[in-house]
């Protein structure tokens, strides 16, 4: 698979030489299949205009007058517009930056609830949810957590049946860290909207690998991180905030703005409300150029090239004899992440064997997600978890099935896995 960057030079992660190939390690290239952990490699675009940041603007946008805090001002208005076109977000001054997802469902989570309120998630939620969600629960928030399927599957009929006169906030992830499995996005929507319920999107897995518009969603806060399929540097992310929101939704931080530095109270229009300190602007400008390099592309492709390999993979690992498989198993159902065990293994024994011997690179365990695999049936061990990328080839996928039957191979003829 080819690639074209803003120089029209092409690029594939395939076909680079050893010695000059950024992914060789112990002198061969591995084989990288941890892209829900973060997006890696990025594409050129990504790393020179976080070069040509550093080498030619460097300036702190919104603190200075002159040229180049200008310009860095441009290039972080520049990644709102990004984001906000990708998302289908009308003004892209409703986009506010983060560090990251997990900050973004902090602001959103924090910001909204208070107690008494009632809060619906479900259980394959990552704890960057979870988490904040308990914090609150010992300050009197109520939380309904919405049993989903072995398969990770959430049924929509459920979130309308549990919603009370206090029920605040549906928090939920777009697609489960763990199995991939989607939601009905747009069903929890509409359903959250007709009962005047603030409806609020962990983006996390699927903002850049699966088309998303908030307003034909009806999601009112939507939070996303740069790392991942949106192919920015790791230290960006952000959260859309539904117009009218501002009014009911607190700042997590306050204070340095660039703006209206004459009085001491925060600013209350957006971005600024909510975005206080010096920004992560190299990594905006990353971002940005991430984003452009996704809608170049167009997601439609990227989702179809994804989902592919993603049921390519599935296919050859339920062949495998002792390979427990978790999840939907269809590829039309969820993303480009896939969970599995070998019988016999420890998933940490699995993903060593893989790097040690194969140069494949995952991730065993529990994903920061130990409700979902509650619900899938992994806990406490967790799974191996497979996460190609649009960059990962066939080939590879192939090379990985071979990888994975060889271990397996060996438990099944009782033979000692190397660790």
């Amino acid at each position: 698979m080819g690639l074209i960057d803003n120089e029209g030079l092409q690029w594939s992660n395939l076909s680079r030489k050893q010695g000059s190939n950024p992914n060789a390690m112990k002198g061969s290239r591995v084989i990288y299949l941890d892209n829900a952990a973060t997006s890696w490699p990025k594409p050129r675009e990504t790393w020179r205009a976080m070069e040509n940041f550093m080498r030619h603007i460097g300036a702190n946008p919104g603190r200075s007058g002159h040229r180049l805090s200008i310009e860095a001002a441009r290039i972080v208005l520049e990644a709102r517009m990004a984001v906000a076109e990708l998302l289908g977000i009308e003004d892209p001054l409703r986009v506010v930056f983060s560090r990251n997802a997990t900050e973004a469902l902090n602001l959103a989570i924090n910001g909204i609830l208070r107690p008494g309120d009632h809060v619906i998630i479900s259980s394959m939620e990552h704890n960057s949810v979870m988490r904040p969600l308990r914090a609150l629960e010992k300050r009197g928030v109520e939380i309904k957590v919405l049993a989903c399927s072995p398969e990770g599957e959430l049924n929509p009929q459920e979130v309308e049946q549990a919603i009370r006169g206090n029920t605040r906030l549906i928090v939920m992830n777009h697609a489960s860290n763990v199995v991939g499995t989607l939601i009905p996005l747009a069903k929890v929507g509409e359903t959250a909207c007709r009962n005047g319920v603030i409806f609020c999107v962990d983006a996390a897995q699927t903002a850049g690998a699966y088309p998303i518009d908030v307003e034909d969603m009806k999601i009112d806060l939507l939070a996303f991180t740069g790392h991942k399929s949106l192919y920015g540097p790791q230290g960006t992310g952000g959260l859309y905030i539904r117009e009218g929101l501002e009014g009911v939704l607190e700042p997590l931080m306050r204070g340095g703005t660039g703006s209206r530095s004459e009085f001491q109270e925060q600013p209350d229009f957006l971005p600024d409300r909510y975005e206080s300190g010096t920004p992560n602007t190299v990594g905006l400008a990353g971002l940005s150029a991430g984003v452009r390099f996704v809608l170049s592309q167009r997601i439609v492709q990227i989702r179809a090239n994804e989902e592919a390999k993603t049921q390519l993979l599935i296919g050859g690992l339920e062949s495998i004899s002792g390979v427990v498989l978790y999840g939907s198993r269809d590829a039309r159902k969820q993303i480009a992440v896939v969970s599995f065990n070998i019988a016999g293994l420890t998933p940490s024994e699995v993903v060593m064997e893989l790097e040690e011997e194969f140069q494949i690179l995952c991730r065993p365990g529990l994903h920061c997600a130990p409700a979902a695999h509650q619900t899938i049936g992994s806990f406490p061990q967790g799974t191996v978890r497979l996460s190609p990328g649009y960059l990962t080839t066939e080939e590879e996928i192939h090379v990985i099935l071979e990888a994975v039957g060889k271990i397996a191979a060996r438990v099944t003829e009782g033979g000692v896995a190397h660790v």
